[in-house]
């Protein structure tokens, strides 16, 4: 019954600038997503690790920036005329002469184009030479691996997604144990309001040491 209740609780996820967890590690990133419309020639490549907030970042931009949200699967640069453009994921392969042609399109009335990847844009694949010139001179921003400022920000965004109000003092002793990323903060509150689930009993500092001690002992195992 505890279980169906949360589920029925948990919030869709929101890309709203209010539930943006911001820090030292992201100050940058956001300044420079800010700075819009000035960017020069209306490019900016905005990099960092998985989870790090590029996503949520990115669409607080297309939102005030009215820009079309593409897809690299399907990228037609047509989309994008004389409007900004969001185009996430790049590093992961795009069409070459699509996105040579958004970049050249960004600096043109009405237009802009923000590109997100894990790694900054001259790492990029570029199998045309204009195209890897114009990655190699594309202005950058960058989201850090998470401070203890984000990365508890995002333990209680999770934990309110899930409608759980855990006691203060499992914050502070899961940022100093716990690994160090924002996918690993959502897999620790998942697993922590499952395993209270299943024993019926309250999200606490010993119940997270229950678990991350298990975590231990199982990698304990596959070191030997």
């Amino acid at each position: 019954m505890t279980r169906q209740l949360r589920l029925n609780l948990r919030r869709q996820v929101s890309y709203a600038r209010a539930d943006f967890v911001a820090g030292p590690s992201n100050a940058h990133a956001t300044a420079a997503l800010d700075a819009w419309p000035g960017w020069h020639g209306g490019l900016l490549a905005l990099f960092g690790p998985e989870g790090s907030g590029k996503t949520h970042l990115s669409r607080i931009w297309a939102t005030r920036a009215k820009a079309v949200i593409l897809d690299r699967n399907r990228l037609d640069a047509a989309q994008a005329v004389g409007r900004p453009a969001l185009l996430e994921d790049v590093d992961q392969g795009v069409d070459p002469e699509a996105l040579f042609h958004l970049i050249n399109m960004a600096a043109h009335e009405g237009g802009g184009l923000l590109l997100t990847g894990r790694t900054p844009p001259v790492a990029w694949p570029a199998e045309l030479p204009d195209l890897r010139s114009r990655l190699n001179a594309m202005p950058v921003a960058e989201i850090e691996e998470p401070d203890d400022e984000v990365l508890e920000g995002v333990l209680r965004k999770f934990f309110r997604e899930r409608s759980i109000r855990p006691p203060k003092e499992v914050f502070p002793y899961l940022l100093r144990r716990m690994e160090r990323s924002i996918p690993a903060a959502r897999e620790i509150v998942k697993r922590l309001d499952e395993a209270a689930d299943d024993e019926q009993r309250p999200i606490s500092r010993a119940l997270a040491r229950q678990i991350l001690e298990g975590d231990a002992d199982n990698l304990d195992l596959f070191e030997g």
